[in-house]
C-alpha cells in the first residue's frame, strides 16, 4: 500500500511539471523518481535523512530550472557550468523553504505510519512464537481426546463436553494466558495510533499533496529570477 502510494505521488508530480513547465518535465524525470525512492524508504523504516534527501532533489532541480525557466535564452549549460549552479543551489535558496517544509511535511506524516509498521512486525514475531508452542505429550494426548467432541467438530446442538474442553485448554495453553493482557493492550494501542494517521497527519493526503509544493517551490523561482541572474 504504501509502495503503491508512493508511486502514485511520484506520478502526480510528473504529471503537474508536464502540464505547467512542459520543458521541465523530462529532464526532471530522474531527480523526481530518486526523491521518491527515498521515501518510499524512509517511510517503510529506513533512517535515511529526509532533510538531505529532498535539499538533493531541489539541487538536481535547479540547474533544469536555471536554463530553461530563470535563463531560458542561453544555450544548454555544459556539465560543468550546470554542476556549478547545482553547487550554489543551497547558498542561493532560489526555492525558498520549500526543501525544509517537503521534508518536515512527510517526515511528521510518517512518524505514525512507521510506528504502526514496526508494531506490525511485532505483531507478527508474537503469533509466528505463539502459533508453533511445543505442547507435552499430555497436552497432545488431551487435544486429541478433545477433537472427538462433537461441539468441537461444529455439531453445536450436541451437548459440548464443556468441563473436559476447559480444563484441557487451562492446562495446555496456562503459559500463553499470561500473554492475554498484554496482547489486548497491544491492540488497542494499534487501534490508538491508527486514528492518528489520519487529518493532518494523513500520509496519503500529505504525498499526493508534494506535486502542489514542487509547483510553488519553480514558480517561485521565476519571481526571483532577476535577483538569480545578478547573483
Amino acid at each position: 500500500t504504501v509502495d503503491s502510494l508512493v508511486r502514485q505521488a511520484e506520478n502526480h508530480t510528473h504529471a503537474v511539471l508536464l502540464h505547467t513547465y512542459r520543458d521541465l518535465a523530462g529532464p526532471a524525470a530522474a531527480p523526481v523518481g530518486e526523491f521518491f525512492t527515498d521515501v518510499g524508504l524512509f517511510v517503510l523504516g529506513s533512517e535515511l535523512s529526509l532533510e538531505e534527501a529532498s535539499q538533493r532533489f531541489f539541487d538536481a532541480l535547479f540547474p533544469l530550472v536555471y536554463e530553461r525557466l530563470v535563463e531560458p535564452d542561453l544555450s544548454r549549460l555544459s556539465p560543468p557550468y550546470a554542476e556549478c549552479v547545482r553547487a550554489a543551489c543551497r547558498d542561493l535558496g532560489p526555492f525558498g523553504g520549500a526543501p525544509g517544509r517537503l521534508a518536515s511535511h512527510i517526515s511528521r506524516a510518517s512518524l505514525p505510519g512507521r510506528v504502526f509498521l514496526q508494531a506490525l512486525h511485532l505483531g507478527i514475531e508474537v503469533i509466528n512464537t505463539t502459533n508453533h508452542i511445543q505442547l507435552s505429550r499430555e497436552c497432545r494426548r488431551g487435544l486429541l481426546r478433545m477433537s472427538y467432541c462433537p461441539h468441537c467438530q461444529g455439531l453445536t446442538t450436541s451437548k459440548p463436553c464443556m468441563g473436559y474442553c476447559l480444563n484441557v485448554v487451562r492446562g495446555c495453553l496456562a503459559s500463553l494466558a499470561e500473554v492475554d493482557v498484554h496482547w489486548r493492550e497491544f491492540v488497542r494501542s494499534l487501534e490508538t495510533l491508527s486514528t492518528r494517521m489520519h487529518g493532518a497527519q494523513d500520509l496519503e493526503q500529505v504525498l499526493l499533496g508534494v506535486h502542489g509544493l514542487v509547483r510553488d517551490a519553480v514558480a517561485h523561482t521565476q519571481r526571483i529570477a532577476p535577483q538569480l541572474s545578478t547573483q
